[in-house]
């Protein structure tokens, strides 16, 4: 069994050394990867009909729906740059989660979110209230496309204001959510949301426990592998 787990592409439609490193990252996992997680934050922002896709997301989005067609388990997390997920995808087989869950995946039990909602911010639950509310949905499918994709980058100005970066308190507190989590049994809490790769992993009840933050595209190009049991932290482009 080998699962990968990416977060925060934060891709917006342009063709960003991101954008070329995650297209050819997919490209070296086509084929070999089980599953596919990604957590959140992989466009920015995203607005899409059931049947259309903003062209500047077309050729990731039909290398997704490729690697789902041969083989690929893929699951979408929303974060809080991407969400209505589930009008495209979901009609093509891939999975949507609006909020983060616990899964099983090889015998393991795993909790995985963006990880915006394990810590946020006053103005940050408001957005996401707001983002997220039936009222806005409704309102967002009637406006015409180029106006969509105008006020996706407003929002998105908005949403990167507010997002406070990983200091020592806040990966104190998010250390303590994981080992909650471990308590209650599970085995690994995978996050994404903050940026900055994190990896560690703890002996509890005679079990391995394992604590990912993932980081993103934008700098580290890093991702968690689940290979065989074992769960290692990579960055930059890999041939595994």
């Amino acid at each position: 069994m080998k699962a990968v787990f990416i977060a925060d592409a934060h891709l917006d439609g342009g063709a960003s050394d991101g954008y070329r490193y995650l297209m050819r990252f997919l490209n070296s996992i086509q084929g070999s990867a089980d599953e596919l997680f990604i957590l959140g934050d992989f466009f920015d922002f995203w607005f899409a009909g059931k049947n259309s896709v903003y062209p500047g997301f077309s050729d990731i989005v039909e290398r997704l729906l490729e690697m789902q067609r041969a083989g690929t388990n893929i699951s979408f997390f929303e974060g809080n740059h991407d969400f209505f997920l589930s009008d495209y995808f979901e009609p093509h087989g891939i999975r949507v989660f609006p909020e983060g869950a616990a899964i099983d995946l090889d015998g393991k039990r795993l909790f995985l979110s963006h990880g915006d909602t394990v810590n946020p911010s006053n103005g940050q639950r408001l957005l996401r209230r707001v983002l997220r509310s039936d009222r806005f949905y409704k309102i967002q499918k009637k406006l015409p496309s180029w106006f969509r994709w105008w006020g996706a980058k407003v929002f998105s100005r908005v949403s990167r204001s507010r997002e406070a970066p990983l200091s020592d308190g806040l990966e104190g507190r998010l250390a303590m959510f994981a080992m909650e989590k471990f308590e209650g049994g599970t085995d690994a809490v995978i996050l994404g949301h903050f940026h900055s790769p994190r990896f560690e992993q703890h002996v509890m009840h005679d079990r391995v426990k394992t604590f990912a933050i993932l980081g993103d595209w934008i700098h580290h190009h890093s991702y968690l592998l689940y290979d065989d049991g074992e769960f290692l932290m990579k960055s930059g482009i890999s041939s595994d």
